[in-house]
């Protein structure tokens, strides 16, 4: 049964993808662009309580004033309200039925207000490529089509304002304006709405695609293996050292099934090594790879390694190591994922 898991080099090479997955690509940016967004949170919030609700275009000379891109206010604005580019496209398809005169007239605390659209309706798709707010490459660049944007700002502020009942019914996650210049509202209305986003990052960052693979791994392992098990990334397994018994051995992800109390209860340790380049790493994870393997054997319980990349095959002799200290060995996609989490299910239990 075992033999099935544990790949030589040659082996594993028929299954990798050795260049960074298109999944883990999509993974480490969204979880970028998210990171930053919160930290740019509190500079978002002091313009929107600057904002004049009796003048709301004058929101555009206060994100000037404040050196704040503009299209990082609108991808603010897009997390906040929960609208995204899929709506916005709806809106611009039916942009004629929702603003037949090509301008949103919208009421503030009983005093009707109208914005005249400058770049809406697009001919194109609108999607998050042409708003530049896809990446974040593209929000720091300075190539912005302004006046798309500050068309779309105001629809994500004043929308559910809107004297119209099918435009308000369309845009009726557009409450933004109620909160507009309120200290107190806004900084609670924008914390309430960001602790989605905070789920999502769960406190780690991506600035390399390193830690990004293993915290996709984990995810994905924990969406696979289900609520019975626990997935922990930077983990240790109880008394497994290296370094002659000094050193408690770190894992970058280590997985349990939450139900078994036993004496010897075993555990799995996934230690991930993806190289798109040749380098030290690969070197240091071969040399740890031995005396993983003999502690975690003396305590019943199994080490697994995620081996990927063109560094990881161009340095064989490290990578062999690690297969031949392992009890399973997998590349980096959804598929070799799979092997990894059958293999824990038979082990675990």
């Amino acid at each position: 049964m075992e033999d099935r898991y544990v790949r030589t080099m040659s082996e594993l090479e028929k299954y990798a993808c050795m260049w960074w997955p298109k999944e883990i690509r999509e993974y480490a940016e969204k979880v970028s662009i998210l990171q930053t967004f919160l930290d740019t949170q509190e500079k978002f919030i002091s313009i929107l309580k600057l904002a004049d609700k009796q003048n709301p275009c004058s929101i555009f000379s206060i994100i000037e004033a404040s050196h704040f891109s503009i299209k990082f206010f609108l991808k603010h604005l897009m997390i906040l309200t929960d609208v995204g580019a899929e709506p916005l496209q709806r809106v611009n398809s039916q942009f004629k039925e929702l603003f037949p005169q090509g301008k949103m007239i919208y009421n503030i605390d009983n005093v009707q207000y109208e914005y005249v659209f400058q770049a809406l309706p697009i001919r194109s798709k609108l999607n998050n490529e042409k708003m530049r707010v896809d990446t974040l490459s593209n929000m720091q660049a300075d190539k912005c089509d302004v006046d798309l944007t500050k068309d779309i700002i105001m629809l994500l502020i004043f929308g559910a304002a809107c004297n119209s009942v099918k435009t308000r019914a369309v845009l009726y996650r557009c409450t933004v304006s109620d909160y507009l210049g309120n200290d107190g509202k806004i900084k609670k209305y924008v914390r309430q709405n960001y602790i989605r986003v905070s789920r999502i990052i769960a406190g780690r960052t991506a600035n390399d695609l390193g830690n990004t693979i293993q915290n996709y791994a984990a995810d994905y392992l924990k969406m696979k293996l289900g609520s019975d098990y626990n997935v922990t990334t930077f983990g240790t397994i109880p008394g497994v050292t290296i370094n002659d018994g000094k050193t408690e051995a770190k894992f970058d992800i280590v997985i349990d099934r939450i139900t078994d109390n036993s004496k010897f209860k075993p555990y799995v340790g996934v230690e991930v090594s993806f190289q798109e380049t040749s380098n030290s790493t690969v070197e240091r994870k071969g040399q740890d790879a031995s005396a993983r393997f003999l502690s975690i054997v003396s305590k019943r319980s199994f080490v697994a390694y995620i081996i990927d990349g063109a560094g990881n095959f161009s340095r064989r002799a490290a990578g062999e190591v690690m297969c031949a200290n392992s009890h399973c060995n997998v590349c980096c996609t959804p598929e070799e994922f799979d092997v990894l989490a059958q293999f824990i299910k038979e082990k675990l239990g």
